[in-house]
């Protein structure tokens, strides 16, 4: 596997709506027992990260060299849409679902307890009902957190330090279990610090402007979390960040590609490749989901771009230089 990021830091209906294909389009290998598989991608809608993961995800499948066709769907950002998928799934004997954010995660569980799922892009899979502990797993489900347990803490330690007595914006759909509790996080690691906090909710992507633009008035800082309500309108915030000179910090480095300053975040493609090799072990017999602790990120990566730092009126430090430089590496 080659990893895209160049700086590592390790640490201790609805048919209508739903977008789907029958074949990835990339070719598979046939497994060395010549048995093939059928696997039902589905994640909440498409966006980079999202879209990386399961990139990832299908490269390890490959690189096995395992007989894979995938159904893909998204439910296109509406939640309901997820149970249908799900079901869906079920109704067609898929041998795996790749469930990719946590409201997919969730309806696939609630389908079925009899066909092994594999989840990625889950922020906090024990508050979610996934599983009752990281070395509990289900049944039938296992996984990999897109929350590495160090992440906010050196993301607040990063902006405390260079952008010390800001106010901290954070935009989220409370909808979404996962960006709760990174909210909650958040407002925790900031308390004693320099910084402040405060808020902007939405329901859908429709309501992201307003609410940035509302936020722009008391944030000099704009921390997105992993919210794909929020993530999904990401130039909009983009261009109001850019407009009003603050600093757009993201919990992701694919965000980067679409305008944020700086991420201390999981590579979502690296996310979705360690969830591949569970699915590859599930699939090939050699393990059951139950006998497959839940991970957490393997590494986290420190990324910045340059070209966004002066559209957002930012001081350039050369400390950041080598972030900077890693994430050039991967354009």
């Amino acid at each position: 596997m080659n990893k895209r990021w160049g700086i590592w830091f390790s640490a201790p209906v609805l048919a209508a709506t739903l977008v789907a294909c029958g074949d990835s389009g990339d070719e598979s290998t046939e497994g060395a027992n010549g048995e093939s598989f059928v696997i039902g991608a589905t994640q909440i809608l498409e966006h980079p990260s999202l879209d990386a993961a399961y990139d990832g995800f299908q490269d390890a499948i490959e690189e096995a060299g395992l007989d894979v066709d995938y159904t893909f769907q998204s439910a296109q950002g509406d939640q309901n849409n997820t149970s249908t998928i799900a079901n869906n799934f079920v109704s067609d004997g898929v041998d795996l679902i790749f469930a990719n954010s946590t409201p997919s995660a969730i309806s696939a569980l609630q389908a079925t307890q009899d066909i092994p799922i594999v989840f990625t892009s889950v922020t906090d899979p024990v508050g979610a009902g996934l599983v009752e502990g990281f070395d509990q797993p289900g049944e039938n489900i296992t996984g990999v957190s897109d929350l590495h347990p160090e992440a906010i803490d050196m993301t607040i330690q990063f902006i405390d330090e260079h952008f010390a007595d800001s106010t901290v914006g954070l935009i989220y759909n409370t909808g979404e279990s996962n960006s709760v509790v990174q909210v909650d996080a958040i407002k925790e690691a900031a308390s004693g610090t320099s910084l402040s906090t405060v808020e902007r909710t939405v329901a859908t992507s429709a309501d992201v402007q307003s609410a940035t633009a509302s936020l722009a008035e008391e944030a000099d800082v704009i921390y997105l979390v992993t919210d794909n309500t929020v993530i999904s309108a990401l130039e909009t915030i983009v261009g109001i960040s850019n407009e009003q000179g603050i600093a757009l910090v993201a919990s992701d480095p694919d965000s980067l590609e679409k305008g944020a300053f700086a991420a201390y975040g999981t590579d979502f493609y690296t996310l979705g490749y360690q969830t591949g090799e569970k699915a590859v072990a599930i699939l090939t017999g050699e393990q059951t989901p139950s006998e497959i602790p839940v991970e957490s990120p393997a590494e986290i990566n420190l990324v910045i771009n340059r070209e966004a730092a002066e559209a957002q009126g930012i001081e350039w430090k050369d400390e950041w230089d080598l972030a900077a430089d890693a994430y050039e590496s991967t354009k």
